[in-house]
């Protein structure tokens, strides 16, 4: 028989007795950890500096936290229930994400994914503890209700045009605030139109938070004793609702009804009248204002207009007041009749089953009506639109599935440890099913798999299923029913979340994470404990248990404090190329950001970039050799980062290493098989370097090009085919087609190979339009052929630049510049045989491009003496322009003969160096 000193009543007795002063201190920094989160902590797997910084400082207060609570807790911590228990279990969470540390396909955000675990960790244990009292634990309600009403309204001051008073209230602490706003608080969606955010800057996160406070607001509303409490949650409701709705987000709208009808199941029939009653009220007062009130935020989204806001202001405080005061008279009158005349029938077998039933029908009913009849005609344009395309052949479902099944490849190859952390991130091109850009797997469940595997997931899901379950089944006792009710706020807040990520990356948001773990800890305060054995509460499991803790948070707070230090110096390198050219200026902060953390992507690559530059000016090898070095060690914690990869190929070209930057194209290639970007110039480099083999007679490096190229673009037309049988609503993504350089390559490919007529056939299916008639004439590949279609390719890009469609004129600058190539790989690189007026057109589509420097170099090899000739003037009027913009020497010989010839030249020049590519 247990000792009765650690038995329930003991701990029981630990929620019921008076506070000490000094955990005040704890209770007061936990809050005001609440109210910085939400604007500081956004989404943690991304490669922006910007985001990495706030991860960092909360991971760092995670542990403060914890340490605090180590003092104040270590003389009064006991291992007495399996609530003890779960403070240690959570420790195998970030023990999970250290393991796949070591298999991780990105060290960066797997780091970087640890550190925020050991935060939930943390804050979990925190919280556990001090739910257990119950003052606190209704303080701790009252801030975290109050910090979601406060994001509510700071996502309406942004909608109804008072974006610079959000702004200005969190601008002085956020990094998220640019010119007084925050950024996209309203997103501006191509195809919707605006969408509220919020804090969140992703609609349907923002959808499944206010899913869950929606029922929040009603339980709190409905457990008030207090007429201000029962007023204030009232008045709210409209609000989040009127919000879930600008939010524009199906699967919000699909899932709030699922986890209302799960809610009324733990209500005894009163309550769960009562929660229907509170709903339908403000669902009409809120369907009442929500046309006016989204007219008005979209009109404001263009120009600003005060009499519109005011009105917009008016009909939502309006139907809020008028809801709250209804939700007080039904709480007032309604509420005490309904307890008393349903009191016996409550305790019937399964009475609580009838009304959610009959809510299910309703449910039912009313998304027929709204989805599949005219009444949802009552709605906004925008809302309309969306709930009419509610349906599983809808682009969005089909993408979805398709996540899903490309996530489950992922998971074969990663099977027990997983991919560490952001593994979805870094590797979902390689296992992706068509080229669709998406970071995350829009499943929660399935991420966290990817990134721990089989192994991890087990944990975690046996951790929070345990939680639940415990939880759930003392509820349904309704044993100590005060600390189940508080139980019961938590449990709302972790179920609904929890739900609406299996279809979205709610979780990619630390805050988001943190308000589960937090409701993870309220349910797990008040669940139904079963009583440890005596020696769990040894003096050595206790304190090697806090001494592990206080370890783990030493280990996290050390490089949290490295990571700030190097994010604070990434970060003011970002800053310094706003303002600086200087490349010692820029490059002193970049040096410090990587000497703790020496493959930091956005410091790699921002330095190699200069590197590259610098050495393209000088051809100084010093420069070449640091950006190989950094590259190098960069690539070997993140093998799967394509601009640090791009950065590489750029080093290589500009040392005149041609067959390398090839090899890393190849090399390359089955990690981003539905990267058109990168197949092209695999194929084309194939092409080049197999012709350039062709002619120096090495057969064998020939066919060993040749061959890489023609399965290349095999996979692509392999690629082009498959993509016709995705499902007509399921969208492509990026582009993917045999483009007009891919025919170039592998029709030179075939042409030098002898089979002319499949030459012809590939060059025909991929120079169409306005190329057409040149991909059917008889003198394909001859020189004046490959002259006709570098013009070509230059009139019809310079009318698209003159006409500041940048896409189109790239799009055709790169076809003349891909025939270039060709042509110089045919003449050994002999620009003297090229005509001037081509290679002025080449010089002119390489500045306008952007490829200052090489435009320079193209441009001067042309140039001849002859400066009355038109030509020869305007390629020396180029080649100074260039010189001129690239802030180089100038070649005072050209320019005093241009000048000699036409002294209207020197304004010209002038003109053509205030181009912006």
């Amino acid at each position: 028989m247990a000792n009765p000193v650690y038995g329930k009543k003991a701990a029981q007795s630990r929620n019921d007795e008076k506070i000490p002063d000094s955990l005040w201190v704890l209770v007061i920094g936990f809050i005001l950890f609440l109210f910085w989160a939400p604007f500081q902590v956004g989404l943690f797997n991304g490669q922006q500096v910007d985001f990495e910084k706030p991860i960092y400082v909360a991971a760092l207060l995670g542990c403060l936290m914890l340490f605090l609570w180590v003092g104040l807790y270590y003389k009064r911590f006991k291992l007495e229930d399996q609530r003890d228990l779960l403070a240690v279990a959570v420790l195998l969470l970030p023990l999970t994400y250290f393991l796949s540390l070591f298999v991780a396909a990105s060290h960066y955000m797997a780091v970087n994914m640890l550190l925020i675990q050991s935060m939930y960790a943390a804050v979990f244990i925190v919280s556990l503890y001090l739910l257990r009292q119950k003052q606190v634990n209704v303080i701790i309600q009252t801030a975290v209700l109050t910090v979601a009403y406060l994001i509510v309204w700071f996502g309406l001051l942004n909608w109804l045009g008072a974006w610079n008073v959000a702004g200005g209230l969190i601008g002085w602490f956020s990094n998220t605030v640019r010119g007084g706003k925050y950024l996209d608080a309203v997103l501006n969606d191509t195809n919707l139109g605006p969408r509220l955010t919020s804090i969140f800057q992703y609609p349907n996160t923002y959808a499944g938070f206010l899913m869950a406070f929606l029922l929040v607001a009603i339980f709190a509303l409905i457990r008030s004793k207090k007429v201000y409490g029962a007023l204030i949650n009232g008045f709210m409701l409209v609000p989040i609702i009127v919000s879930l709705l600008l939010t524009l987000s199906r699967g919000g709208l699909v899932l709030l009804p699922v986890v209302f009808v799960l809610l009324l199941l733990f209500q005894k029939p009163s309550r769960q009248i009562l929660w229907i009653i509170h709903l339908i009220i403000a669902g009409i007062a809120s369907l009442a204002v929500t046309s006016p009130v989204t007219s008005i935020g979209q009109r404001l989204s263009l120009v600003p207009d005060a009499s519109a806001a005011v009105k917009g202001w008016t009909y939502l405080l309006i139907a809020s007041a008028v809801t709250a005061v209804l939700c007080w008279v039904v709480q007032r009158f309604v509420a005490p009749k309904l307890e008393g005349s349903l009191e016996s029938w409550s305790s019937r077998k399964f009475t609580n089953l009838w009304l959610p039933i009959g809510a299910t029908v309703l449910v039912a009913l009313a998304a027929f009506l709204l989805i599949g009849t005219s009444v949802r005609s009552i709605l906004p344009d925008n809302i309309e639109t969306r709930l009419e395309n509610i349906n599983f052949q809808q682009h969005s479902v089909l993408e979805r599935f398709t996540f899903y099944k490309d996530a489950l490849k992922v998971v074969k190859d990663y099977p027990i440890l997983g991919a560490g952390g952001g593994g979805w991130a870094a590797l979902y091109e390689k296992y992706q099913n068509n080229p669709y850009t998406s970071r995350q797997a829009h499943n929660f469940f399935l991420q966290y798999l990817i990134e721990v595997g089989i192994l991890g997931f087990i944990v975690f899901m046996g951790f929070i299923l345990f939680v639940f379950y415990k939880y759930i089944r003392g509820y349904m006792k309704q044993k100590e029913r005060d600390d189940y009710e508080n139980g019961f706020f938590f449990l709302i807040i972790a179920l609904s979340i929890l739900l609406h990520s299996v279809l979205d990356f709610n979780m990619s948001y630390a805050f988001m994470g943190l308000l589960i773990f937090i409701g993870l800890a309220g349910m797990a305060a008040a669940m139904d404990a079963k009583t440890l054995a005596v020696k769990w509460n040894s003096s050595g499991l206790r304190f090697g248990y806090l001494a592990l803790a206080c370890v783990g948070a030493l280990a996290v707070l050390f490089v949290s404090l490295r990571d700030i230090g190097s994010a604070n110096a990434a970060a003011d390198a970002k800053a310094i190329t706003q303002t600086s050219q200087s490349y010692e200026e820029i490059k002193a902060p970049l040096i410090k950001a990587l000497k703790n953390r020496p493959s930091h992507p956005e410091s790699v690559i921002i330095l190699a970039s200069m590197d590259n530059q610098v050495y393209s000016q000088n051809k100084n090898e010093q420069f070449a050799a640091e950006s190989l070095a950094v590259l190098t060690r960069g690539l070997k914690d993140e093998p799967n980062n394509k601009m640090m990869l791009k950065q590489l190929i750029a080093l290589y070209d500009l040392q005149g290493k041609s067959e390398e930057a090839y090899a890393v194209y190849r090399d390359n290639a089955d990690k981003y098989k539905w990267d058109i970007e990168w197949y092209e110039p695999l194929i084309t480099r194939a092409a080049d370097l197999g012709t350039q083999a062709h002619l120096q007679k090495d057969t064998a490096k020939e066919q060993e090009f040749f061959q890489t190229g023609l399965a290349a673009y095999d996979h692509v037309v392999a690629g082009v085919e498959y993509l016709k049988t995705l499902p007509a609503g399921q969208m492509q993504g990026r582009p993917f087609s045999v483009t007009p350089l891919i025919a170039l390559g592998v029709g030179k490919i075939k042409h030098v190979t002898g089979d002319a007529k499949a030459a012809a056939e590939i060059l025909q299916s991929g120079l169409v339009g306005s190329y057409a008639d040149l991909a059917a004439r008889g003198d394909l590949w001859s020189a004046n052929w490959y002259y006709d279609l570098i013009a070509r390719s230059y009139d019809l890009g310079q009318a698209s630049f003159n006409q500041q469609d940048k896409e189109n004129a790239n799009a055709n600058f790169n076809i003349g510049l891909g025939a270039y190539k060709q042509l110089m790989v045919e003449t050994s690189n002999q620009t003297n045989a090229v005509p001037p007026a081509t290679t002025l057109a080449v010089g002119k589509m390489q500045f306008l491009s952007g490829d200052i420097r090489t435009a320079v170099n193209t441009l001067k090899t042309g140039l001849s003496e002859d400066y009355s000739d038109p030509i020869n003037r305007e390629m020396a009027r180029w080649y100074l322009a260039g010189l001129n913009k690239l802030k180089s020497a100038q070649d005072q010989d050209v320019y005093n003969k241009l000048i000699a010839a036409d002294p209207g030249e020197a304004a010209k020049i002038d003109e053509i160096a205030v181009i912006q590519p």
